[in-house]
């Protein structure tokens, strides 16, 4: 008998609650992802969801595992499950459903028979199950376990290409239709519900959220025994996380820090940007353990950009999410670990070795670490800023912002491509949109294209020599106040949200042992000098002035600032690396 995987599409009612992942909480649009070539509509998003290995690939995947006897009603996993096995079916039939919740029944995701498998990104992220599989008829399973999973990624290139599809896949499908396996009750409009949402959004991890003044959301509240005080909240079968932030819930989604199998990284990567992405892929396709950390989440400044349009290759295209969510994925593929938000308070070195300090105290053992945390949004030295942050004050202009400001009046600050960028983007989607620029000429640091899309378009408003001097509102920005530098004249500016682009400064304070410049840069090989502290031999490029310790990208000290140059700099220094790893002392 020939079994076939079976889509459950679950038809929404979209006045009430919405599942989605990357997609924010008023978001009716059809699914989408960074992976458009996968398909967006559901008929080919299963095609390529649910493949079915031939006899042959069957047998080659078959020889990474072991096979084992399954009874009928026996589960193979549950929801929050750790363990990441490849489960093939051989002669058994499964079905993976979401389990029951207090405000929903349980949904068939699933069926599968002979030839067809079981997994979907938490087998690459090391994130713990979403959904629960029990065998639904008797016969013979293959479980490959992590590391035998990993191999075979790495040497079986046409089955690693199946599996990372349809591992895509399955998660896009997962993020529209089981979001009910975690449930997050709260404001989204908050600073709080904005952190939370950018974790998920750049996860892609499926998700319901659930606004507290929703009826849906007041159900929700009572059947988890939730007041406000307890909120923003996340629901899943398993327990209830009360005041959750990203940290809480990626511990609890198995996302943040575990010792590698070899206990000693060969490559840490602090920053999760182009540079850490780059080099997280060539550094764990090449070989090395490699550990990437981001405090915040991956993708760093780029994945807040609404569009990149001079990346080579895309001539139409792309934004930063896009763009760092494929990089991210290639590294998970080539074994990179990933773990976020991964804050770093120190860094130590003695006698070659180094130890990379996260902020809970755990210590990370590597021989070699490439610093690429790049730089902290700057604000401006106004009152009531922090009030407003997340709740009218922006430093990305992405999907999940615009939605906030939809229709509404909008001011950009900033000279640079990142605000010419956010300024067209919100144009689209907000209601009147202010560039506000504080010297005289626009095209002085933006790119003339830029410049003309912008003179061009009726919905942007530009005042040069002007700048922000006052914010005003209740719990949300209302308004801002507009200053004239040459006049001195001063108006109020209806504005509901403020989108911040005026730069930032390296975000190396929590290094003390390597030299910096006077502005807080990271300088490299040949800007060191003699702050070299190596006798035996020069530094590497991209070497900073301590042997074994690289930098790349924005904290760079003479970096481009560009997401094409920080991903060569990333690239490139894995080299370095290696380098600096075969001048080790052996024995």
């Amino acid at each position: 008998m020939r079994y076939q995987l079976r889509y459950v599409r679950v038809e929404v009612d979209h006045t009430g609650p919405v599942l989605r992942s990357a997609r924010t909480p008023c978001d009716d649009s059809p699914v989408v992802s960074s992976f458009p070539e996968l398909g967006e509509e559901p008929g080919e998003l299963s095609a390529a969801a649910f493949h079915v290995l031939d006899p042959d690939q069957f047998a080659r995947a078959a020889a990474y595992g072991t096979r084992h006897a399954v009874e009928t009603g026996e589960i193979l996993y549950d929801v929050g499950d750790e363990n990441c096995d490849l489960i093939l079916i051989e002669s058994a039939t499964a079905e993976v459903v979401r389990t029951p919740t207090a405000s929903a029944p349980e949904e068939l995701f699933l069926t599968a028979g002979p030839g067809q498998y079981l997994g979907e990104m938490n087998l690459l992220t090391g994130q713990s199950r979403i959904l629960a599989a029990r065998v639904a008829a008797p016969g013979t399973i293959v479980r490959i376990d992590g590391e035998q999973f990993r191999r075979l990624m790495a040497q079986d290139t046409e089955i690693s290409d199946l599996l990372l599809r349809s591992f895509l896949a399955r998660r896009l499908l997962l993020a529209d239709r089981s979001g009910r396996n975690l449930e997050v009750i709260g404001d989204a409009s908050t600073g709080a519900g904005l952190a939370l949402q950018t974790f998920l959004s750049r996860q892609e991890q499926p998700h319901l959220w659930l606004s507290e003044t929703s009826e849906a959301g007041r159900q929700a509240m009572a059947g988890a025994g939730l007041t406000a005080a307890d909120l923003p909240a996340v629901v899943t079968p398993r327990e209830t996380l009360r005041q959750v932030n990203p940290g809480i819930l990626s511990q609890h989604l198995g996302l943040t820090y575990r010792r590698t199998p070899k206990g000693v990284a060969d490559l840490t990567i602090v920053g999760a940007g182009p540079a850490g992405l780059a080099a997280a892929v060539y550094g764990a396709s090449e070989g090395l353990e490699t550990v990437l950390l981001d405090a915040v989440a991956t993708g760093g400044q780029a994945a807040a950009s609404s569009r990149i349009e001079n990346y080579l290759g895309f001539p139409f295209g792309l934004s930063g999410k896009a763009l760092t969510g494929r990089a991210a994925v290639q590294a998970l593929k080539f074994g990179a670990h990933l773990a976020s938000p991964c804050g770093v308070q120190g860094l130590r070195s003695y006698g070659g070795e180094h130890v990379v300090t996260l902020v809970d105290g755990t210590e990370i053992e590597t021989r070699t670490v490439l610093i690429a945390t790049g730089a902290a949004y700057r604000n401006l030295p106004l009152k009531r800023w922090p009030d407003f942050v997340g709740s009218g004050i922006y430093y990305a202009a992405t999907e999940l912002e615009a939605q906030a400001v939809a229709g509404l009046p909008v001011t950009v600050v900033g000279g640079a491509n990142s605000a010419g960028q956010a300024a067209l983007y919100l144009a689209r989607r907000a209601g009147k949109v202010t560039l506000v620029v504080r010297g005289d000429d626009l095209y002085a640091k933006m790119s003339s294209y830029l410049v003309d899309r912008i003179l061009a378009d009726p919905a942007i408003e530009v005042q040069t020599a002007t700048e922000v001097t006052a914010l005003q509102g209740g719990a949300r920005l209302e308004q801002v106040t507009l200053t004239s530098r040459s006049s001195g004249g001063s108006d109020p500016c209806g504005c509901f949200g403020l989108f911040c682009f005026i730069g930032a400064t390296p975000a190396t304070d929590w290094l003390t042992e390597v030299a910096l410049c006077p502005a807080g840069f990271v300088p490299t090989d040949v800007q060191l000098g003699d702050r070299w502290t190596a006798a035996d031999r020069g530094p590497l490029p991209f070497e900073t002035s301590v042997p074994g310790v690289f930098a790349a990208g924005d904290v760079r000290l003479g970096s481009m600032k560009r997401v094409a140059a920080a991903v060569g700099e990333g690239a490139s220094a894995v080299r370095s690396v290696h380098q600096a790893l075969a001048l080790r002392p052996t024995g």
